[in-house]
């Protein structure tokens, strides 16, 4: 079940930290945002040190998708209505400055980068893709309506724009992260005030940055009600079409298209982590309808977390805890987001202003619907009296049948068949 980016690809390997070091900015987490952030510090000149409990990209990265996009659903239009224009148009800006960072960076560094037109296309709701058009060219943005020729079933347009891209993301980050200080197997125990205790000795630090996909310390930020994870799977098919573009479905619940090489990354069948939902059976139902003589070769599951009002948090962690910082909640579009997070955490660790650093901000409002099914999902997740239990809160596990996994409902932690940890914001295994 591993994605078709770690298929024939050179992975680096890194030492694991023996004995005590000190670090201006110490980053938990090596994953693409913890990566890109070692980049951007070491860039800018500040002593820095990435610590990964596992080896590097080998968690949610490594499931991507690899769409780099500003269009991030049909998001706009809902954003100025919510939330009023100049959020939206800041939002806007630090994806665009995000996408040309990989732009830039992508010209040197062999990674299958492609430009591909970004469709938004929708099933039945012509109208809602009109107000996005509206919304986002009254932002500047060159967004058109279109038809979809080379879907395989009909729909009711699409939000098209032209010069987005795709890439390999192993093959950029493992490039990028060679030349970066980085720890490989230095699982974090304990964190304390200006110091962190691992496996195997102490790293002492000014500034602190969780890059963990889902924040890891429990007793700040409220980051367990203001995030849940969703699951997504993906079939690789072999003969299917050249779609010519990325495309993901307005709906939640919809399918999403790219190539690669000659494939086609079919990617859908989602649901709320430790829920049920339609899993490859959905995507291999679709394939034998479209796609007849396809051959599937590869498959694989990601999760994402998800925030109240579909903004990341990116910043202090709390203010209770000054010199930490956090990105997440990057609402499946984790490419631009990372870039987004490592642009902005650069400044704030070094005491600078970032133009977009209010947008993102941790601390904005929690007044939202999704916090009262964040916390109804969690109250049910405790007061369930079964077990196997998450060790996370305490909440009780659900059996994942499509992939042999016990997944945590309340927040999203998983683990296999016999309790090891994949994903967090369990730090432990469960003994089952």
């Amino acid at each position: 079940m591993d994605s078709i980016w770690t298929r024939d690809i050179h992975r680096p390997s890194f030492k694991a930290l023996k004995g005590n070091a000190i670090t201006d900015v110490l980053i938990v987490g090596g994953g693409i945002t913890g990566i890109l952030c070692g980049y951007m510090l070491k860039k800018a000149g500040i002593d820095c040190m990435i610590l990964e409990a596992d080896r590097i990209c080998g968690g949610v990265t490594q499931n991507t998708t690899a769409k780099i996009t500003i269009q991030h659903g049909l998001f706009c239009n809902k954003q100025i209505k919510c939330y009023g224009e100049e959020t939206a148009r800041q939002y806007l800006k630090a994806q665009q400055r995000a996408f040309d960072i990989y732009a830039e960076l992508c010209k040197d560094i062999p990674c299958d980068y492609e430009a591909k037109d970004s469709y938004v296309y929708s099933l039945n709701d012509p109208d809602k893709l009109s107000r996005e058009v509206k919304a986002l060219n009254s932002l500047g943005i060159a967004a058109e309506l279109t038809d979809t020729p080379h879907l395989p079933f009909a729909t009711a347009g699409a939000v098209r724009i032209a010069g987005q891209a795709q890439f390999h993301p192993l093959k950029f980050l493992y490039s990028i992260a060679e030349q970066l200080p980085v720890y490989e197997n230095t699982k974090v125990t304990q964190f304390l005030p200006d110091k962190v205790i691992t496996e195997h000795g102490t790293v002492e630090y000014n500034k602190l940055i969780i890059a963990t996909h889902f924040p890891i310390i429990n007793k700040h930020g409220g980051y367990f009600f203001k995030l849940y994870q969703h699951r997504s799977y993906v079939l690789a098919l072999k003969g299917a079409q050249d779609v010519k573009g990325i495309y993901v479905d307005e709906s939640e619940t919809g399918l999403s298209f790219r190539n690669y090489a000659d494939l086609l990354l079919l990617g859908g069948g989602g649901h709320r982590t430790g829920k049920q939902g339609g899993c490859w059976q959905e995507l291999e139902a679709f394939a034998r309808k479209y796609y007849k003589n396809a051959e599937i070769v590869g498959r694989w599951a990601t999760q994402d977390c998800i925030s109240l009002d579909t903004i990341p948090y990116i910043g202090q962690y709390s203010k209770a805890i000054p010199n930490v910082y956090t990105a997440t909640g990057f609402n499946k579009w984790g490419m631009t987001n990372a870039m987004v997070s490592a642009d902005i955490l650069c400044d704030l660790v070094r005491g600078k202003s970032n133009p977009y650093a209010g947008v993102f901000s941790a601390y904005r409002s929690l007044f939202h619907t999704q916090l009262a099914i964040n916390i109804l999902e969690s109250s049910k997740g405790l007061l369930t009296p079964t077990s196997p239990r998450c060790p996370h809160l305490g909440c009780a596990l659900k059996y994942n049948p499509a992939e042999h996994s016990w997944d945590c409902p309340c927040h999203g932690s998983r683990f296999s068949e016999n309790g090891k940890l994949i994903d967090n914001p369990a730090t432990d295994d469960k003994r089952l």
